[in-house]
């Protein structure tokens, strides 16, 4: 494991969930994966983030759901047959939380090995890249290796732990 120039740490495993967004093409590391379910009804929340989609019940689990495209400024799209929801668990200051991040296609888990990624370019102050851990080349592929801990800020984690514990009513007790 090397710790890229950010501070942050790539993967414990060389392995990645690949999976795309319109064109691009992402990663994240397959230890921060709990499963991969189809699209399913998704509650939306008043008052919520645009990029917040909303809460599912996952056997019997209330699990708030992220729209990625929304979260990272792309337009929207309709779901798919292919549209997936990628269950995460994220780590942050707060703590750990599992929720469902939207996808537009899970495509497969590859090895991407340490020197197969590069820094990510620097794009000026405006541009927040932290959540990016690398560009991985592999082959003519170009992946985005995501820090699914960093793609959302700890004040927008805090809040998605409300909306879920305010969705889930009395179902969910704290520590679960």
């Amino acid at each position: 494991m090397r710790v890229t120039e950010k501070g942050a740490t790539l993967a414990k495993t060389n392995k990645h969930l690949t999976f795309r967004l319109g064109n691009e093409e992402y990663g994240l590391d397959i230890l921060k994966v709990q499963e991969i379910i189809g699209i399913m009804p998704i509650t939306r929340i008043p008052r919520t983030p645009q990029f917040v989609r909303g809460v599912i019940n996952l056997r019997g689990k209330v699990i708030p759901v992220v729209d990625l495209r929304a979260k990272f400024g792309m337009g929207a799209a309709e779901d798919t047959e292919r549209t997936c929801v990628v269950v995460v668990q994220v780590t942050g200051k707060t703590g750990s939380t599992v929720m469902g991040t939207v996808v537009d296609e899970v495509s497969e888990v590859i090895d991407i090995a340490e020197d197969q990624i590069e820094a990510t370019p620097e794009f000026g102050a405006e541009v927040d890249t932290d959540f990016v851990l690398g560009i991985g080349k592999i082959n003519d592929r170009v992946v985005m290796v995501l820090d699914i801990d960093r793609v959302l800020t700890a004040n927008e984690i805090s809040a998605i732990k409300r909306v879920a514990t305010q969705a889930g009513g009395d179902e969910k007790k704290e520590g679960e």
